[in-house]
């Protein structure tokens, strides 16, 4: 019966990962897989989690299955995150654990087409790339709106407002409410006032994917335009991964946060998302979602976390600044201001598939073809040999 069956390429980013991992050049970089290195180029052991993870082995039980939604220790903790404490309490909400980020993308994706199977889903171009397979895997015509501008390497608000007006009424629209992925770049807070005000006035429906919470800008300010949505009284999915800011990516934990109408819609739609998750994987997996709601019940190790947290978000800006330094110093001619303007754990370089090419062939520098970095994994070590390489294949090219 498989005689038939098609090959399929792989991911991009996951295939870089597997290049990587068997060249055996050891100066290698690898700039491309979306995670966060300390300045020793080590995948960090939080220690809040640290700490988290002795509590949880030390009280350790049997592994029951959980309920389809998830932990309510877990749950109670999540919505404030995203909404605030004060917020959250006036919000009619249905909250589930999912496994990880791109699980609450797929429970999102599969609820919405169930009940909206005739609405386009829109993203931003350049995005994620598995945004467009979640949602065209879950039987989705997906579309595509500008967001970045090549020539001027910043938000093409414009042209987003402009393409976002001509969508049809019930629309859903993925948007990334801070650290734009693949980008970097994040519209302004007078941006984001005329993106919702679009919202609103066509009837389009948000999907608020926030996997960096905390890189930007901080906490709050990453999460302001999900609550000034939620503030207008409009509904609203959200999808929340825990990998990057708790360095927990193996554990595969995130959530899906809707904000429904009233109570009793609210109701219906966790009931909804319940029989989803009972679809696809029946209940989520109990580790990883310990260890988080452990940190965020306890005050000092909440303290801690978020502590960890900003000194993370530094360390990226500054690598950032120091990159576009160094770039600026071996290219006077050029101008690099727009690493500095953009925000996040990547930096779109605007290197051409050519010269990612060339970066890994010449240098053992990897990235993705798009010209997307990862600046979370520089350091003070492989910074000026990051910064020669992009040089040279910029020069000669």
């Amino acid at each position: 019966m498989f005689f038939n069956i098609p090959s399929h390429s792989g991911d991009p980013i996951l295939g870089l990962l597997e290049q990587f991992r068997s060249d055996p050049r050891p100066h290698k970089v690898n700039l491309g897989v979306g995670m966060y290195y300390d300045e020793a180029g080590a995948i960090p052991f939080l220690a809040s989690v640290k700490e988290a993870e002795r509590r949880v082995v030390d009280a350790a039980t049997a592994r029951v299955y959980l309920p389809m939604e998830g932990e309510r220790a877990f749950l109670e903790v999540v919505a404030p995150l995203i909404f605030g404490a004060a917020l959250t309490d006036q919000l009619p909400l249905a909250t589930i654990q999912t496994i990880g980020g791109s699980g609450a993308l797929k429970i999102g994706a599969d609820f919405l087409h169930r009940f909206f199977p005739q609405k386009n889903v829109w993203v931003p171009s350049p995005t994620w790339d598995n945004h467009i397979g979640i949602f065209e895997g879950a039987g989705f015509i997906v579309k595509s709106y500008p967001y970045y501008d090549p020539e001027t390497r910043k938000f093409a608000g414009d042209a987003m407002l402009a393409t976002l007006a001509e969508a049809s009424r019930g629309d859903i629209v993925l948007l990334h409410p801070c650290c734009h992925n693949p980008t970097g770049v994040d519209p302004t807070k007078e941006e984001w006032t005329s993106i919702l005000d679009v919202l609103e006035a066509h009837q389009l429906l948000p999907f608020f994917d926030m996997a960096y919470q905390g890189f930007g800008a901080g906490q709050d300010e990453d999460a302001a335009p999900i609550r000034t949505w939620a503030e207008r009284g409009r509904d609203v999915l959200v999808s929340l991964s825990f990998s990057k800011t708790f360095s927990l990516y193996g554990e595969r934990c995130g959530a899906l946060c809707i904000r429904a109408g009233d109570a009793e819609s609210a109701g219906n739609v966790l009931a909804q998302l319940k029989l989803a998750v009972r679809r696809n994987y029946s209940s989520p997996p109990t580790h990883g979602m310990r260890l988080i709601s452990t940190i965020l019940n306890d005050a000092e190790l909440r303290a801690q976390w978020l502590a960890e947290v900003e000194a993370m978000r530094v360390r990226i800006r500054s690598m950032r600044s120091a990159l576009a330094a160094l770039l600026r110093k071996l290219q006077p001619a050029h101008t690099h201001d727009y690493l500095e303007r953009q925000t996040g754990m990547f930096a779109f370089t605007g290197l051409s598939v050519h010269q990612v090419a060339r970066l890994k062939d010449e240098h053992a520098i990897y990235a993705v073809d798009s010209g997307r970095i990862c600046v979370a994994a520089l350091n003070e070590g492989n910074l000026p040999v990051v910064a020669k390489a992009i040089t040279e294949v910029l020069r000669s090219t």
